[in-house]
């Protein structure tokens, strides 16, 4: 059996309540930077196919949109911040240096590569080739600097049920609940980390939901001024022209 030092739960209770507000801060951020302009880059062919024929559902349809996006990618940065908080507890692991690469530790006599997604639908076929790219040029680093090392590249994911595999790549996907165990020697770990994960939530929604709403109806506000006819329908054509009109080709014949 592989020694891993014993993982201590208040501390990471102690990791998350701290982390979990910067998540909250960082959302809200996020969103105060917020211009209409930048809303309303979204596609505007998609919100018209939606039949959207208000100002505060189409606002409101693209700031949940926003969101989505802002918060996916904020929170997957907190999971990475556990992920390696746990790692440097158990296999004194550590943030990697390596271009791709998050975490690295030694168990065994395995050194391990790790880069960290939040879940199973990440990238496209050339960031995922890129990956695979990272993980060769991070390996023959390591295997010249220390002859013979055993190196095993690990895309860690941190939520999902897919069933742990080698990839053509030739790399290991460890996701969910085989993840947080890789890392930390607890099986239940995926499960004990929900309850901090939550902590003080209630207040921070509400805090965020009402700032969401002042914003909702500032722009909804800018948005029936720029955007709408004195009979308040949605001048569409004024909308697709100021995001999307570029004319620059030269003239056919």
């Amino acid at each position: 059996m592989i020694q891993m030092n014993e993982l201590n739960f208040d501390k990471v209770n102690q990791f998350v309540n701290e982390n979990i507000v910067a998540f909250h801060n960082n959302r809200l951020s996020a969103l105060n930077r917020l211009t209409l302009s930048r809303l309303l880059a979204k596609n505007p062919y998609l919100f018209k196919a939606k039949y959207l024929e208000t100002a505060s559902e189409l606002i409101n349809s693209l700031l949940e949109a926003f969101l989505s996006s802002s918060e996916e990618k904020i929170f997957g940065d907190f999971l990475e911040d556990l992920a390696i908080f746990i790692a440097q507890q158990t296999s004194n692991g550590k943030k990697s240096s390596a271009a791709g690469i998050d975490l690295e530790f030694e168990r065994g006599n395995i050194h391990y590569l790790v880069s960290i997604k939040s879940g199973t639908n990440w990238g496209n076929s050339s960031q995922h080739r890129r990956l695979a790219d990272d993980f060769i040029s991070a390996r023959r680093v390591l295997q010249q600097s220390q002859f013979g090392m055993n190196v095993q590249p690990v895309l860690g994911i941190c939520y999902g049920k897919t069933k742990t595999s080698i990839t053509n790549a030739g790399y290991l996907k460890v996701v969910g609940q085989n993840f947080w165990y890789l890392i930390s020697g607890n099986k239940n770990l995926y499960v004990d980390i929900i309850e901090p994960v939550g902590y003080r939530a209630k207040e921070h929604n509400q805090d965020f939901n009402q700032q969401r709403n002042k914003i909702a109806n500032r722009f909804t506000g800018e948005f029936i001024t720029t955007y709408c006819y004195p009979d308040g329908g949605i001048h569409w054509e004024k909308l697709v022209t100021d995001h999307c009109g570029n004319f620059d080709m030269p003239t056919m014949t």
